[in-house]
């Protein structure tokens, strides 16, 4: 997994009735994108020191070209 600062995390529920959750990444503090990344929630704005798992995908905002 490689992300880049102002990406976004979507975090899906492990368990029936757990929602998605949507984290932009803050900083990287892995070599080359890689994790950990210190994230910040848009539900509810706490921040966390992530290493996202299989159940993760990075979604890279538009870039103009």
């Amino acid at each position: 997994m490689q992300a880049r600062v102002g990406d976004k995390l979507l975090v899906h529920g492990r368990t029936v009735g757990q929602h998605d959750r949507t984290a932009e990444v803050l900083q990287v503090l892995g070599e080359n994108g890689t994790p950990p990344y210190r994230v910040k929630f848009d539900d509810d704005g706490h921040e966390a020191l992530m290493s996202p798992g299989p159940d993760t995908v990075v979604r890279h905002p538009e870039r103009p070209v």
